[in-house]
C-alpha cells in the first residue's frame, strides 16, 4: 500500500504546478569564432561609425534650427509649429539614407539596431538644439 500512495502523491504535486525531475539542459551548437581583424579593418570600422554618428548629429541640428526658424511665432510656439518640428525630425532621420548613399557609405548594411541608434541620436540633437533656441529667444 504504501507504494501506491508515492505515485498519487507525485501527480498531484505535478497538478499543482511543482517541478518534476529535472532535464539535461539542449546543448546549442557552438558559434564560429570571430575573425580577428587587423588594425587598418579596426580604424576603418570605427572611421565608419564616426560618419554615421556626425551625420546623425549634424541632421539633428539642422532639424532643430530649422524647426525654431520656420515657426518663429512671437508669442511662442503653437501646436501646429510643434507638429511641424516633429516632422521636421522624421525627415531628418529618413533623409539620412540619401545623406550616406551621398557619401558612397554602406546604408544597407545597417540593422534595425543601427536605425534606432541614428533616429535616438537625431530626436537628442534636434530635441537640445530646438530647446535652447526656444529659451534663448
Amino acid at each position: 500500500m504504501a507504494g501506491e500512495a508515492k505515485p498519487e502523491k507525485e501527480k498531484v504535486a505535478r497538478a499543482e504546478g511543482e517541478k518534476g525531475p529535472e532535464k539535461a539542459p539542449e546543448k546549442l551548437p557552438e558559434k564560429a569564432p570571430k575573425k580577428k581583424l587587423t588594425k587598418a579593418e579596426k580604424q576603418a570600422q570605427h572611421m565608419d561609425r564616426l560618419k554615421k554618428t556626425a551625420v546623425a548629429c549634424l541632421a539633428g541640428v539642422i532639424a532643430g534650427v530649422l524647426a525654431f526658424y520656420v515657426d518663429s511665432a512671437p508669442t511662442g510656439t503653437t501646436v501646429a509649429g510643434t507638429a511641424l518640428g516633429i516632422l521636421f525630425v522624421l525627415a531628418a532621420i529618413v533623409f539620412q539614407k540619401y545623406v550616406f548613399f551621398a557619401l558612397k557609405m554602406d546604408y544597407l548594411s545597417l540593422t534595425a539596431k543601427d536605425w534606432v541608434f541614428q533616429g535616438f541620436m537625431t530626436a537628442a540633437l534636434w530635441f537640445i538644439t530646438w530647446t535652447l533656441l526656444l529659451s534663448t529667444s
